[in-house]
């Protein structure tokens, strides 16, 4: 678990992002710019790939999700931490993901130069009701690479 982490913190930091904490197995971390996101979540996937090659199973399946908006950063027990209805959606869009998949809104998808980085995958678009959530978010799900690119 702790070089599952490693790398992930390693591509976070890489892509001009923050690690926020550590929840169970799962990384909530920050970004400018929701490219430098998207970038990160596709380099993510890539060190998994390798990681679990080099182990020879499958023992680490990754799930992304990926929002952007304002929220609220408090400082606890001298750590910054972030909450908010940014904060919610970004959780469950992560709970829509499948294994090997990132899922961001459309918040996302439609910020600057984002679509040139998801152009190699194939994407598809579902309009959800997310828990919590009282309106419905389109979720978009890039999943295997685009096998003509």
């Amino acid at each position: 678990m702790q070089q599952h982490f490693e790398r992930l913190l390693h591509v976070v930091v890489s892509n001009n992002g923050a690690v926020i904490k550590t929840i169970g197995d799962a990384v909530m971390a920050g970004f400018e710019r929701p490219s430098d996101a998207v970038r990160s979540g596709i380099a993510m996937r890539e060190e998994i790939r390798q990681f679990n090659e080099v182990r020879q199973g499958q023992d680490i399946v990754l799930k992304v999700g990926i929002h952007r908006g304002p929220s609220i950063a408090v400082t606890l027990n001298e750590r910054l931490d972030y909450f908010g209805q940014t904060v919610n959606i970004a959780a469950r869009v992560l709970g829509q993901a499948n294994g090997d998949e990132i899922c961001m809104s459309r918040d996302v998808v439609d910020a600057a130069g984002v679509g040139y980085l998801l152009a190699r995958f194939a994407i598809t678009q579902q309009d959800i009701l997310l828990k919590g959530i009282d309106r419905s978010v389109v979720v978009f799900r890039a999943g295997s690479r685009r096998p003509d690119l």
